[in-house]
């Protein structure tokens, strides 16, 4: 029996593009941001520079509410952490610098900050700001000069500006000039981004998930299908 599972050239060619831009090394720890418009505002900006994986902490496995996200959760994979702590720790072992919003005597301009190096950016819940354990942690605390008489911006304003400073530094760097994504990370990509049906049926009955070759079409074996099949039935 023969399977014909497949995406248009145009689409396949359009996710590959995207993959070919993503920044691997580039990431944002969400420390308790509650209100859904910021989480959803942070994920599309992230997804605009070409950040591939984001970071967050929520108490009581607070769920993200991804139908907010306009779509940019497919392409901005999401990875939790119990704690601040725990998330930070992860950043170093990956030989990242960790930074943090976080306005005191010590805080740095966030444009002299060298985002070419890998980089972790660390934002606090919108009311209080970043932990002092997780501000403990880290390697900089950054700023944006502000001239008003306001002294800080909204959460999500602050992930676009901060974002958009690296994305302009690696850009001249010329980091976004070729893949820098693995290709067992763009396959996960390429699934759920080119076959959301069949990538939540693999995801509801644990299934693995197939290989899309460069055609953009699934190559599994007929037991893989029958499982799938019969997983819809």
């Amino acid at each position: 029996m023969s399977h014909s599972q497949s995406m248009t050239p145009v689409r396949y060619h359009k996710i590959r593009t995207l993959l070919s831009k993503r920044q691997p090394d580039l990431t944002l720890l969400l420390e308790e941001v509650h209100k859904p418009h910021n989480v959803s505002a942070i994920i599309r900006s992230a997804d605009a520079v070409g950040v591939h994986r984001l970071h967050a902490v929520w108490e009581n496995n607070r769920p993200l509410l991804r139908s907010t996200a306009m779509g940019s959760q497919v392409w901005v994979d999401m990875q939790r952490h119990s704690s601040a702590e725990d998330a930070i720790t992860y950043f170093k072992s990956q030989n990242m610098q960790v930074l943090v919003t976080h306005l005191d005597q010590n805080a740095v301009d966030f444009r002299k900050i060298d985002f070419t190096k890998p980089t972790a950016i660390v934002l606090g819940q919108e009311k209080t700001g970043a932990t002092s354990e997780a501000i403990a942690m880290c390697d900089y605390s950054i700023a944006i000069p502000m001239l008003g008489m306001v002294q800080s911006l909204n959460v999500s304003v602050a992930a676009a500006l901060i974002l958009y400073e690296a994305q302009r530094q690696r850009d001249n760097a010329g980091m976004y000039e070729h893949n820098r994504l693995s290709e067992e990370q763009a396959q996960l990509v390429l699934f759920e981004g080119g076959f959301p049906v069949l990538y939540a049926q693999c995801v509801k009955r644990n299934l693995p998930f197939p290989f899309i070759n460069g055609n953009g079409e699934i190559e599994a074996s007929e037991q893989w299908w029958q499982a799938l099949q019969f997983s819809q039935k």
